[in-house]
């Protein structure tokens, strides 16, 4: 019988083993797909039951120097910061010292909008405009000032702006509302922000690689040691990215803005888990206080947000695998993600420091750890055709794009990314606002061959119009734009443009 007993229970363990080293290998195949396809780069923490069940970095923290990613490296958390804030509210209502419900001029008398609480806020649903409504007015006249939360209440007063809607109507993601949550903690606490965060939360949850590095110090152009600096590809044609903070734009943006609550943190993959196990062991906050925060908040008209908001947590509509509950943060160049099973005790932490795709990728891993089916990620044919078209010509080109499409195994093609790639080409995509370059060549060459892939697109057929408008090609801009009216005669622009093209 004892022996019975041993050989079950080797049969379990080798079970159990053999289950994790699967799990381990289809995560890293998943992760090594993407690399290959130059769809991530960062690092990545998989945990299940406070066991790490897969680790690993990718790529690089700086494509210039070719310093490599690595498990300690920080990385700037972005909006993962929220719910530091979350938490210290939190930790206020359960100390008493606050109230979820309580309206914010119950904390700050000052603040001139008396029918949002503190639970608009941390839901989301507060109906504030972005800050920048109320301070872009000011950065005109003031290019050099750097705005910080001590400037916040006198701007908002002195530049008073409607509301989108009325608390608890509707729900817009928005950084101004952890903005108003950090004042109220300084108020309430009697401590500036990043104090409270660190003597609360920080040093409770053992996080010290976690350092308070506001924004116009990670996108200030300096250099920094064990860091991973966020990049962009300028162009979808474009294989290798560059910083963010070399880009005038983004320093100009950041440099203005130097607000607190929402943004402020760089953290590590390890200190991250840290603060994942301080939840499940309620060293920051007791069960009831999470049970809360972690219901979808209700509408005025009693319907649940549509971006599944708690109290500070965002939450994942399919409970398939479990509860799910987490926060992403984006910012340019970067994206980053805390995803947690709490009905399993499995978490996944992602950072990304170049691409825009964090919460899919941990959302995928997720899958793969509860056994579900995730397919590998495939590379786009319209960046490599993009890419050829502009270093080598169309006819090298084209003959890249027949191979590719017949390949769909590896390679996937998607009407809007071509569209994209064509507006890339005429200059029309600019989010960084870099000098002005217009290639309609290639942008023609492009968008033409969307519309013999998509023939049915009337949006094919308008861009491609554009595209040959921009190229001095009047006559043929006129019948794609009449093509695209034809399959859609609501295509009110297209009508305007063409009627001015036949006057």
């Amino acid at each position: 019988m004892k022996r019975s007993c041993f050989l079950l229970s080797l049969m379990i363990f080798t079970a159990i083993a053999a289950s994790g080293q699967s799990k381990q290998k289809i995560i890293d195949d998943y992760f090594n797909a993407l690399v290959k396809n130059q769809q991530f780069s960062g690092n990545v923490l998989v945990i299940e039951n406070n066991k790490a069940v897969y680790e690993k970095s990718f790529g690089y923290a700086d494509y210039t120097t070719k310093t490599l990613n690595t498990p300690g490296i920080t990385f700037p958390i972005a909006s993962i910061s929220k719910i530091l804030t979350a938490t210290a509210i939190l930790q206020l209502k359960e100390k008493g010292l606050l109230k979820i419900t309580g309206a914010v001029t119950q904390y700050l008398p000052e603040f001139p909008y008396s029918e949002i609480t503190i639970r608009h806020l941390l839901s989301h649903t507060s109906g504030l405009p972005p800050y920048n409504a109320f301070f872009d007015k000011d950065k005109k006249v003031n290019p050099d000032k750097v705005f910080t939360n001590k400037d916040f209440l006198p701007g908002v007063i002195a530049n008073k702006q409607p509301l989108i809607y009325q608390p608890g109507e509707n729900g817009n993601y928005d950084n101004i509302n952890f903005l108003v949550l950090a004042l109220i903690v300084e108020k309430i606490s009697g401590l500036p922000y990043k104090t409270y965060i660190e003597k609360n939360i920080l040093k409770p949850a053992g996080m010290n690689e976690t350092s308070f590095f506001p924004l116009p110090q990670q996108f200030s152009g300096a250099q920094f040691k064990n860091y991973a600096y966020p990049h962009v590809y300028l162009h979808m044609y474009d294989t290798i990215p560059v910083k963010s903070n070399s880009i005038p734009y983004v320093r100009e943006y950041w440099h203005s803005y130097g607000f607190n609550g929402f943004g402020d943190y760089i953290s590590t993959i390890g200190d991250l888990w840290k603060f994942d196990n301080a939840m499940y062991h309620h060293t920051l906050l007791k069960q009831p206080t999470l049970d809360e925060a972690f219901v979808p908040t209700k509408l005025n008209n009693g319907q649940v947000n549509k971006d599944v908001f708690g109290l500070g947590w965002e939450i994942e509509k399919d409970s398939t695998m479990g509860k799910l509950v987490y926060h992403s943060g984006a910012a340019m160049g970067l994206s980053s993600n805390i995803l947690r099973n709490v009905t399993k005790q499995q978490t996944v932490i992602l950072f990304d420091n170049t691409h825009f795709n964090a919460h899919e990728n941990a959302t995928k891993v997720m899958m793969l750890l509860n056994g579900k089916k995730v397919e590998l990620p495939k590379k786009s044919v319209s960046r490599i055709y993009g890419n050829v078209l502009f270093n080598k010509g169309p006819v090298e080109a084209k003959k890249v794009l027949e191979t590719l499409l017949k390949d769909t195994t590896d390679y996937y093609m998607s009407e809007d990314e071509m569209n994209s790639l064509g507006y890339d080409f005429m200059g029309s995509s600019n989010p960084y606002h870099l000098p002005e370059q217009h290639f309609y060549k290639q942008a023609v060459e492009t968008l033409k061959i969307n519309v013999d892939l998509f023939p049915g697109s009337w949006n094919a057929y308008d861009s491609y119009a554009e595209a040959l408008l921009g190229n001095g090609q009047k006559e043929e801009a006129i019948k794609m734009y009449k093509k695209s009216i034809e399959l859609n005669p609501k295509n009110e622009g297209g009508k305007k443009v063409l009627e001015k093209l036949l006057q």
